[in-house]
């Protein structure tokens, strides 16, 4: 037993970490007859309003709202785009310093430049997804850092609760 009190699961978390397989009984030589499936005639009913996000087995219920998903790709835009930018117009601006003579320019402090400010991006990325606030009525702060410190600490008991227990 956990002496952690339980987190505030949110709507697109699922439930359970593993969804459990029915096991299938043994085949036999009768069986290996190919069978073609018989198509489900009946149409699917489909939930639409409050009602859709309750069910367990609807996808919807366990996807990202369409709000938090806006919300991470704008700041993922900002986070990941900026420093990708930069990294592209370092060889540009390099280009120019070199063929105008303005002064000597290292190709390893080009490549060191141009690696950090991808690196950056790719950090970035991760930072834009973190730093969204995953609830959907709370839009967050403009930096996200108390959103990211609250989603990286779900992101590390998630890890944590799924490690097998030795």
């Amino acid at each position: 037993m956990s002496s952690e009190p339980p987190t505030q699961r949110l709507p697109f978390e699922p439930a359970s970490n593993r969804k459990k397989t029915p096991k299938k009984p043994p085949e036999t030589d009768a069986k290996l007859v190919t069978e073609e499936p018989k198509p489900d005639k009946q149409p699917k009913a489909t939930k639409t309003g409050p009602q859709a996000r309750s069910s367990k087995t609807d996808p919807q219920a366990q996807s990202i709202p369409e709000v938090v998903s806006k919300r991470m790709i704008s700041r993922i835009a900002v986070f990941c785009g900026v420093p990708t930018i930069l990294g592209i117009s370092t060889f540009f601006i390099s280009y120019l310093i070199v063929s105008k003579g303005l002064f000597d320019l290292p190709n390893t402090a080009v490549l060191l430049v141009s690696m950090g400010c991808f690196g950056l991006g790719v950090l970035g990325l991760s930072y834009g997804v973190l730093s969204a606030s995953w609830d959907e009525d709370n839009s967050g702060s403009t930096l996200g850092w108390e959103e990211f410190n609250t989603n990286f600490g779900r992101m590390r008991e998630a890890w944590r609760a799924g490690k097998p227990k030795s």
